[in-house]
């Protein structure tokens, strides 16, 4: 049924778009506002995402889905925000239903091919969320998303089975999984060079493990103060002895595999029919390991990943489309997440399903009047479907409540984009807005399953660790 309504609404556009574009989308993992050159990051080195930013349109009021991953790829896949989506906390074993609509199935009844390589977190293998039953044709990376922690990892899910790293057993470090999948994204565009292809890339850079190949790490290593050196357990990761470093590296492959996308776009000769988008699935992680504030991750927000404040909300966005998209463009459009339905939906020519979104292609081709969003929401659910914290920005307005028992905190982003001045006792009127919108625009999740024990046994060697070395108390595994 669910297939035969894509269909139906495809047949009803009228299929408006002959050929339409293909799409690259490119999510990071953990990427914060100012990680990027482009976004003001002067100690990290990031020239093709740059060059991205210069031969495209930057945004400057782009959100995220939500503060933590699985929330915000359900918000992404389904158009939907978040107290509508039906994934709507970081737990392992919520997932995508049956009748849910993706981007992918959408845009395969307007005949793209479909690929997804990366951290998926919206189904496991036995789910209807499985990538393979929500319209992707071709799957290669970590269906859990603790399993993603890893790049090392003996295995990664390749579509209903496995593809063995076998350099990884055993202790193992051979294969980085960023470049197995990587490789896997690039084969999917060449192999569907006549388009038109989704190609939908949620790499894992730069979210934990500190792990780098060194070709990267070279680059880093000596050009920044370090925190010390030292392993430490939280999820079974190992600490790198120059976490700085290790990080910046990061970045800078992620930035490396974005240049050879480009280039291998450009060598196929459909660069510019062609769609490429930068951006993250959430603000930028507070690693203790690190010190994001050394990076400036947040580029002076407040707030990291986890939070509702716009450190952990807003991200990076950047979309290139030769001679569509002006080049050197900077917008102040705020758009979030359920605007890719849409917006996709208006490139490739078809009805979007029910969404949450406002298409963003008048913005991005700069013609027609473009919608503003009345309210902007994100909310965090935990197991028993508890509300954890609650957002919402209208127009200059920002609200945040951070639990359930906590009261209603006001911003005025257009004075104050640091959150720095609560203003809810000025505006009682505002809070009372607040509220009413969120009970008649909220709907009750699914259940949102509690995580199961995750078993590493078969998936990663667990390296040794010492606690004491960086002076903290051992954490047991998330």
């Amino acid at each position: 049924m669910k297939v035969l309504a894509i269909l139906l609404g495809f047949l009803a556009s009228g299929a408006a778009v002959a050929k339409p574009p293909n799409i690259v989308l490119i999510m990071a993992d953990d990427l914060g506002h100012g990680h990027l050159g482009s976004y003001g990051q002067t100690k990290i080195n990031t020239p093709n995402i740059d060059e991205l930013a210069a031969e495209g349109m930057r945004f400057t009021a782009a959100y995220a889905g939500s503060t933590v991953c699985a929330p915000s790829r359900s918000v992404l896949m389904t158009g939907l925000h978040a107290g509508h989506t039906p994934v709507r906390g970081n737990l392992g074993n919520a997932h995508l239903r049956e009748s849910d609509v993706t981007l992918a199935e959408m845009l395969k009844s307007a005949g793209y091919a479909t690929g997804s390589y990366g951290k998926w977190g919206l189904g496991l293998a036995d789910s209807p969320g499985h990538p393979l039953r929500q319209g992707f044709d071709d799957f290669l990376g970590y269906l859990h998303q603790v399993h993603a922690h890893f790049f090392y990892p003996f295995w990664l899910t390749l579509n209903h089975g496995r593809m063995n790293l076998r350099l990884n057993e055993d202790g193992g470090r051979g294969q980085y999984s960023h470049d197995v999948i990587f490789e896997r994204a690039l084969a999917f565009i060449r192999k569907n060079r006549d388009g038109p292809f989704f190609c939908y890339l949620p790499v894992t850079i730069p979210h934990v493990e500190l792990a780098v190949p060194a070709d990267s790490l070279a680059e880093y290593l000596g050009r920044f103060p370090e925190v010390g050196g030292g392993q430490e357990r939280r999820i079974g990761y190992i600490v790198s002895p120059n976490p700085r470093a290790t990080y910046a590296a990061m970045v800078s492959r992620l930035d490396r595999d974005v240049g050879r996308v480009l280039q291998l776009l450009k060598s196929l000769g459909v660069d510019g029919q062609t769609v490429v988008i930068l951006n993250s699935d959430n603000g930028a992680q507070s690693r203790f390991d690190v010190s994001e504030d050394f990076f400036d991750a947040t580029a002076g927000l407040r707030g990291y990943k986890g939070s509702m404040y716009e450190g952990g909300l807003r991200i990076p966005q950047i979309v290139r489309w030769p001679n569509r998209v002006e080049a050197g463009a900077v917008s102040d459009q705020v758009t979030y997440f359920p605007d890719m339905m849409p917006t996709f939906a208006e490139l490739a020519g078809v009805e979007p399903p029910p969404t949450d979104g406002i298409s963003i292609v008048p913005t991005l081709l700069g013609n027609g009047r473009q919608r503003d969003h009345e309210w902007v929401y994100w909310e965090l659910v935990s197991s028993g479907n508890v509300l954890r914290a609650q957002a919402a920005r209208m127009g200059r307005w920002k609200f945040v409540r951070n639990s359930s028992e906590s009261r209603v905190e006001l911003y005025d982003l257009g004075a104050d984009e640091t959150e720095t001045t609560d203003l809810a006792s000025s505006h009682p009127d505002l809070i009372r807005e607040f509220e009413s919108w969120v009970r008649k625009n909220r709907t009750q999740p699914p259940d949102q399953p509690a995580r199961s024990a995750v078993s590493y046994k078969d998936y990663v060697q667990l390296l040794p660790f010492d606690p004491a070395a960086m002076g903290r108390r051992n954490r047991p595994e998330e």
